[in-house]
């Protein structure tokens, strides 16, 4: 490179440095929820990346997100549920309603790490966060991806 002319030195360096980010950015796929029914404010995405282990971190990303306690009916808290590329429904954790968690902007942040593909995200309202089977209540989801 010490013997190119300087412009073309740039002009390399810059798609160089292009190819570079659209690579660890291709890595990421975002997904945004769809509307909700049960709470028409809330909005948010999904964040699903590869870690150097080949597991998928998935992170989530809410605003107005109302309080659990407000649904009609009521409930104890919000559950976020994947569909694995088998079709397995696997409980992922809850989302915390304390205000710990969610901020008097109602945003809230979940992220967890797991070897199952997800195809489809969505959060339930339920009673109990260590349930094994998603409730029908929906409070949002993705489409499948």
């Amino acid at each position: 490179m010490a013997t190119m002319p300087t412009p073309f030195k740039t002009t390399l360096l810059g798609l160089l440095s292009l190819a570079m980010v659209i690579s660890f950015s291709s890595c990421t796929k975002k997904i945004s929820f769809l509307n909700s029914s049960v709470v028409p404010a809330a909005r948010g995405y999904v964040e699903i990346k590869s870690d150097k282990n080949k597991n998928n971190v998935i992170e989530i990303h809410l605003t107005d997100l109302a309080e659990v306690q407000r649904l009609e009916p009521a409930r104890q808290t919000y559950v976020v549920w994947m569909m694995t590329n088998d079709n397995l429904i696997k409980n992922l954790g809850q989302i915390k309603s304390s205000s710990s968690m969610m901020s008097k902007q109602l945003k809230a942040s979940f992220e967890t790490v797991t070897s199952f593909k997800p195809t489809r995200i969505f959060i339930t309202a339920e009673d109990d966060a260590n349930t094994q089977y998603a409730g029908k209540q929906i409070v949002l989801s993705t489409k499948n991806f």
